[in-house]
């Protein structure tokens, strides 16, 4: 599995956790006995299921305020996973460049949400970036 793969799957957990109001370890056991055979990507997927187990309410925090004149609940389900996942990268995996975490976003955002996800979601992770740059 490549990592855009991991990253489809771990914003489909996410997804079906926050629907379900559901962030624990049998969760994710659930989602990856029902959707994961070997992976390739197993270390990744457990340290972004780590770093946004730990840091949630920061991520969250985050992408509230990119988001001007909006809050998180009222985002579409799928955008905000797809969200979450490429802030968690932004703000915690130094080692993954901020293009190639917004650029797998977008992706994800056209092949899984509105015609428009794609776009919003450029704009609000850039400007994570742009916060997160400006405080380094």
């Amino acid at each position: 599995m490549r990592r855009s793969e991991a990253r489809e799957h771990l914003m489909q957990m996410l997804f079906e956790m926050e629907v379900q109001g559901d962030y624990s370890q049998e969760a994710r056991e659930r989602y990856e006995a029902n959707f994961l055979e070997s992976s390739g990507q197993r270390d990744y997927m457990d340290r972004m299921f780590l770093i946004f187990t730990e840091h949630r309410d920061d991520v969250d925090k985050a992408l509230e305020e990119a988001l001007e004149r909006w809050k998180v609940s009222r985002l579409a389900k799928v955008d905000f996973a797809i969200l979450r996942v490429a802030a968690a990268e932004l703000l915690y995996m130094d080692d993954i460049p901020d293009s190639a975490s917004i650029n797998e976003a977008i992706e994800l955002a056209k092949k899984f949400g509105s015609e428009d996800s794609g776009r919003f979601i450029n704009g609000v992770l850039g400007k994570v970036a742009k916060v997160k740059h400006a405080e380094n």
